[in-house]
């Protein structure tokens, strides 16, 4: 008796190895993919780097008044989330302009700490002191504190963040 190679036929060895080669391929296609996509999917995503940050409403903003705002930013590069903390001092003045300064000092970028009694930003790292507006008035700051892009959209003060 001749067997289906002998004829020409397919045979049940050859249908069952061609089987399992297409489920085979199916099930690694349906557990591969979805793994790879997951492995390689926050390599190609990228956090915005240039947002504007809502700090809050206008009118809970004191007049003449140093007010600090702080908040968290998250960034994800790749695999690795990095979440980075800001400080800003908001002054508004009596005819509703707002100046905003980072709370950096520009020495050696410690944080400033407005006083009241003596009316500056005093860096308790190297006793630097600034003025109301930012500006140097004694220590080792060699700039004044970094002004930051602001603006106020329907009663909502925000500030300008251009992170490197």
């Amino acid at each position: 008796m001749a067997g289906a190679e002998e004829t020409g036929g397919l045979s049940r060895r050859k249908f069952v190895t061609g089987m399992l080669a297409v489920l085979g391929g199916t099930i690694t296609a349906v557990i591969g993919l979805p793994a790879v996509g997951y492995l390689v999917a926050p390599a190609l995503k990228r956090s915005p780097t240039d947002v504007w940050v809502p700090l809050g409403p206008v009118e809970s903003i004191p007049i003449d008044q140093p007010t600090l705002f702080t908040f968290s930013r998250a960034e994800r590069i790749g695999w690795e989330t990095t979440a980075t903390s800001y400080g800003m001092y908001v002054l508004r003045s009596p005819d509703e302009r707002y100046r905003v300064l980072s709370n950096v000092c520009t020495h050696l970028a410690c944080r400033v700490v407005w006083k009241d009694d003596p009316q500056d930003y005093t860096c308790p790292c190297h006793d630097g002191h600034f003025a109301k507006d930012g500006h140097v008035l004694s220590g080792p700051p060699p700039r004044p504190l970094q002004a930051v892009e602001h603006k106020v959209e329907e009663g909502i003060l925000y500030v300008h963040l251009v992170e490197a």
